[in-house]
């Protein structure tokens, strides 16, 4: 593949991220007075830890000029590590703790096509662990350098089935077990060193061996788990729903997200509907996923999705970390009203969209809730209140979703002037 081109990206970019400072600064200054300190699962207020959440909620202009509804986007993006994950990577890690499951200085494994591997690195080190990642080889590379730069150890496997016992996740639970056999071996260092990690699905490691791996630590390993672990669905039922509905005054008709481990809509859904049961709560899917289906049909796959016709990865999409073809235990707490399909043309046009006309530099997997909020603008009409989630900014896609020639081979490259690929001319915003 040719180096990826970024040409008119990197100013647009540039321009974004000044938009973003200001954004922070501005929200950070209009704060109000923080409430008394309260401990938290023994978690202080100050450092890194402390700044996780209570992200601004911003009215994007163009969306609700154009459909007439107040179309509000959550800016997980600003959290320390870039994504809403960093809500989950707090919450799995404390719980652990908290459980003894996890011991302090011991390394957390998970498999993860890249956020929440970004975020579990991130404040991992806050907590006095160490991080080691599985991540599918076809992410955006960038991802990867990002995760060796925070000092986790990364390792890149060919993209399998979940049934597959090398599927990323299923080798990231193996990696923590390998950790918890070697501490009980720990003070018979003749029997460890040397020891070579398994290679799984072709790849191995990036350390040779066990001994110079996070693995090899006598604290032990805990699998994070985030697709089943319900500290997911507990972090934004306790943090993001709340906010959601504090800094909406609980005025607000909608929520649209879209789903990968269900955690975030599962929370936010819950508690929502829980003040106020007239809140709708909708799905936005990308291509190559069961959710729509179940949501809208009661059955994961269609006749001609049948397990037997199915690719071998079928994930045909360029988003990344959204969609699944299983129902996981996060997913299954949401409470939804229905859900609509999206198409990757759609997110690509329409991070392209916010970036000219709100300085918004977006992920697929926020453009992709965007292209959800119009949906749902349309199909209920003006005057309606409706929040989504800006999941993490475009910094971690320009290999992929930002790279025209990587676009091309898709027939994806973006040519729309306005929102056109969602039905709405131009004269309708102007």
């Amino acid at each position: 593949m040719a180096p990826a081109k970024t040409t008119g990206v990197v100013a647009a970019a540039a321009a974004s991220m000044a938009v973003v400072s200001y954004l922070l600064c501005s929200h950070r200054s209009r704060r109000r007075k923080p409430p008394k300190k309260k401990k938290q699962n023994g978690r202080g207020e100050n450092g890194l830890i402390g700044a996780i959440g209570n992200t601004p909620l911003i009215r994007i202009n163009s969306l609700s000029d154009a459909t007439g509804c107040e179309i509000l986007g959550k800016c997980e993006f600003l959290n320390p590590g870039g994504s809403v994950k960093d809500r989950v990577a707090v919450k799995i890690i404390e719980e652990a703790l908290g459980s003894g499951k996890l011991a302090r200085g011991g390394v957390v494994t998970e498999g993860s096509a890249g956020s929440t591997a970004i975020s579990l690195a991130t404040v991992a080190p806050a907590y006095g662990c160490k991080c080691h990642v599985v991540i599918p080889d076809d992410a955006a590379i960038e991802k990867s350098q990002i995760l060796e730069a925070l000092g986790a150890t990364v390792e890149r496997v060919r993209p399998v089935s979940i049934t597959h016992r090398d599927h990323f996740v299923n080798i990231a639970r193996r990696r923590a077990t390998e950790a918890n056999e070697l501490a009980s071996k720990s003070r018979m260092d003749e029997q460890t060193d040397g020891i070579r990690l398994e290679h799984a699905n072709g790849y191995h490691c990036h350390g040779e061996t066990l001994s110079s791996s996070p693995l090899h630590n006598y604290k032990g390993g805990f699998f994070a788990d985030q697709f089943e672990n319900l500290a997911n669905f507990r972090a934004h039922y306790e943090g993001t729903g709340p906010e959601i509905w504090e800094q909406t005054g609980g005025n607000i008709d909608v929520f649209v997200a879209a789903a990968g481990t269900g955690g975030t809509l599962a929370g936010v859904s819950r508690f929502l509907q829980e003040k106020n049961q007239k809140v709708k709560c909708f799905l936005i899917d990308p291509p190559g996923s069961g959710l729509f289906n179940k949501v809208t049909r009661g059955v994961m796959y269609t006749k001609e999705e049948a397990e037997g016709r199915r690719l071998k990865n079928p994930f045909d999409t360029v988003t990344e970390g959204i969609g699944i073809n299983r129902l996981t235990e996060n997913f299954k707490m949401a409470n939804l009203d229905g859900a609509f399909r999206g198409t990757d043309l759609e997110a690509v046009e329409m991070s392209r969209f916010l970036l000219k006309n709100d300085g918004l530099f977006l992920g697929s997997s926020s453009a992709m809730n965007c292209v959800g909020a119009v949906r749902v603008a349309q199909s209920i009409g003006p005057g309606h209140t409706i929040v989504t989630i800006l999941c993490d900014n475009g910094m971690r896609h320009l290999s992929k979703f930002y790279n025209d020639e990587y676009l091309d081979q898709y027939g994806l490259r973006p040519r729309a002037v306005s929102l056109e690929f969602l039905g709405i001319n131009s004269r309708t915003i102007d």
